[in-house]
């Protein structure tokens, strides 16, 4: 008979003390609109697995796929104006 032991590292990974910090905090909520978009493009694909496209069906993925582009836009735009110092270049 073998006997199943716990792994303490495991256990105890999400300790406390371990919690996120602001910084990674801020970067999280920074790609917030980047993961929102990108799950919506994947529920759309999702609902489309077991079926046939419709019509209504190809443009919820287009739109969506439009969405996630611009956002993921967006979030390049704000990166470049943060590490350009003055301003525009």
């Amino acid at each position: 008979m073998e006997h199943i032991v716990t792994v303490q590292q495991a256990v105890t990974a999400f300790a406390p003390w371990l919690e996120p910090t602001a910084a990674e905090l801020d970067a999280i909520e920074r790609e917030m609109p980047v993961i929102a978009a990108d799950v919506e493009l994947l529920d759309a694909h999702i609902m489309t697995l077991d079926r046939t496209p419709t019509e209504l069906d190809v443009r919820r993925i287009r739109r969506a796929r439009r969405r996630a582009l611009a956002a993921r836009v967006a979030r390049l735009n704000l990166t470049a104006a943060a590490s350009v110092p003055g301003g525009a270049a």
